[in-house]
């Protein structure tokens, strides 16, 4: 059984002495058959296989003491190309009381297993870094990008102009604080509490000039979820909250703009509440502008239905997402959920 078996197998004496090999093992190793049998194992080949600590754990195998169950060991001969990397299990074979004890040595070599994994961590770090260096490198576009609509802005003799500019600062702030955060996440899911956090901080430093006056809170629960769906909704929050901060509050008014996310399950609700003047009541002032068509846009993206309520104060813009709306949305569009 043992010369047949088609992996390296090695059955010992007491003595850790050779009582058969498999031929995959004497291929494998580059071993003479006829001079293995009956010498010490530790001592085939050039001597590589005499390793302290291999012969430690056969002994304690021998011993009862212990097993050798996936034992990963590293080889060295320059007979064999250099290192090899091999995984070892020792059992001891139990014959009965009185009976001369064996021990069975399987083997398999690994190396290019091995090599594989180091292979794919080289990749992932170096994945890694590239993304570093990219992340890096769209901070400071951004950057860039928002100091000359600023400027431009500036310069703009028009009010018209000048307003839009500003929207536009804002926006690529807001995407730049998105990019901040998502860049200092590791991981695959992004923190909303945080994330909302930052971002709102960023929308308050480029929009507010008192903050005594106009502030910004966040209200959420430790939801998680995928980077992309972050970012969606990361937008979705730059352009409500933009939007309360233009119209909630004419004539230097004070007010507070509240951010709030919860989720049961599959559902979640995201909200933009501010305590202002509410929803215009004339058509002319009524009608969608650039930021409520994208945030119709992200939220059909998401799944998701937008609801607009408007109190006695202010106004609350709900993103709402149920699992049973994802379904009929998917079915209508013929996505599997």
């Amino acid at each position: 059984m043992v010369g047949s078996s088609t992996a390296p197998l090695v059955l010992l004496d007491g003595d850790l002495k050779v009582i058969a090999a498999s031929a995959s093992f004497f291929t494998a190793f580059q071993i003479d058959p006829a001079g293995a049998v009956g010498e010490p194992f530790l001592n085939l080949g050039e001597g590589e296989w005499n390793l302290h600590r291999l012969r430690s754990l056969l002994t304690a195998t021998l011993s009862g003491a212990a097993d050798v169950n996936a034992y990963e060991m590293d080889l060295r001969s320059a007979r064999l190309g250099g290192s090899r990397c091999l995984m070892l299990n020792a059992h001891l074979l139990a014959w009965g009381d009185g009976a001369p004890i064996r021990l069975l040595l399987g083997m398999s070599d690994i190396t290019d297993a091995r090599a594989s994994e180091k292979l794919k961590d080289d990749l992932l770090r170096e994945k890694a870094i590239l993304l570093q260096e990219v992340q890096h490198r769209v901070a400071n576009s951004l950057q860039i990008i928002a100091s000359v609509i600023l400027q431009s802005a500036r310069k703009s003799q028009s009010d018209e102009t000048r307003t839009h500019l500003k929207d536009a600062h804002s926006r690529v702030m807001s995407v730049a604080a998105l990019q901040q955060q998502l860049a200092a996440s590791r991981l695959g899911e992004v923190a909303l509490r945080p994330y909302f956090d930052q971002l709102c901080l960023s929308v308050a430093a480029s929009m507010i000039r008192d903050h005594d006056q106009l502030s910004l809170r966040v209200d959420c629960d430790d939801s998680a979820v995928d980077a992309d769906i972050s970012i969606s909704l990361g937008l979705i929050v730059t352009e409500l909250v933009i939007n309360a901060l233009k119209h909630a509050f004419p004539g230097g008014r004070q007010g507070i703009i509240t951010v709030s996310y919860k989720a049961h399950g599959p559902n979640w609700i995201l909200a933009v509440a501010d305590d202002g003047v509410g929803m215009p009541t004339d058509a002319a002032s009524a009608t969608p502008g650039l930021g409520t068509s994208i945030v119709e846009a992200l939220a059909n993206q998401l799944n998701a239905r937008v609801r607009v309520n408007s109190g006695h104060p202010g106004t609350t813009v709900s993103v709402i997402h149920t699992r049973i709306g994802a379904i009929e949305s998917n079915n209508r569009s013929g996505k599997a959920v």
